[in-house]
């Protein structure tokens, strides 16, 4: 996992509340197999017509917005389906982090494993930085080292994150990445496992 210390982009405005998993990554694209490929589909339905043709009115599409890495929207972002692709959406597309005034507790857990950084502001914050955003693009920093969120105009919020999330994202790691610090305590454990034991390797 990419480690996330501090992150500067074009934030974009996405003025709705209750964003669901549903909207961020549609049910149809997620036949596939893979953990790629997924940002092409972001937000598909809002982004393009029934035959493909992208929707200029839609924000993403506009080409001072193309560039954004992060994402301003509404409260319960990532509400609904559990679904981890809504993640994998988001960050393929090139997101690194997303401000919203809450998030679905789900989604949050997810995005926090994938690199990607739900970053809650108090709903006034966020609203001022909607309309910011909505005037003209405008480049936010999110400091995770520092806990804050940042514009050259000296706009500042901070933000709280559970610790050991911080921890992770900050060294990049994920589950796997959590497991394999112990990798040489689990090689001593299995060494040491008495034969008659079921294997947990293909090798023994």
């Amino acid at each position: 996992m990419q480690p996330f210390r501090k992150h500067t982009g074009v934030a974009v405005p996405l003025d709705r509340a209750n964003i669901d998993t549903d909207q961020i990554i549609p049910k149809q694209f997620l036949k596939r197999i893979e953990r790629t490929g997924y940002g092409e589909f972001l937000f598909y339905d809002w982004r393009f017509d029934s035959d493909g043709t992208p929707l200029p009115e839609f924000v993403l599409n506009q080409p001072q917005y193309r560039a954004a890495s992060i994402l301003i929207a509404g409260r319960n972002f990532g509400c609904g389906s559990s679904r981890e692709h809504a993640p994998w959406a988001l960050a393929q597309h090139g997101f690194r982090a997303i401000i919203a005034p809450t998030f679905a507790d789900i989604f949050s857990n997810n995005a926090l494993k994938n690199g990607l950084l739900p970053v809650a502001l108090a709903e006034s914050a966020v609203c001022e930085l909607m309309r910011r955003a909505e005037r003209a693009p405008f480049e936010l920093t999110v400091d995770l080292e520092a806990l804050s969120v940042s514009a050259a105009d000296g706009f500042e919020a901070k933000f709280h994150i559970n610790e050991f999330a911080r921890h992770c994202l900050l060294n990049g790691l994920d589950d796997i990445g959590l497991t394999l610090q112990r990798e040489a305590d689990i090689a001593r454990f299995e060494a040491a496992r008495p034969a008659w034991m079921p294997s947990l390797t293909a090798s023994r």
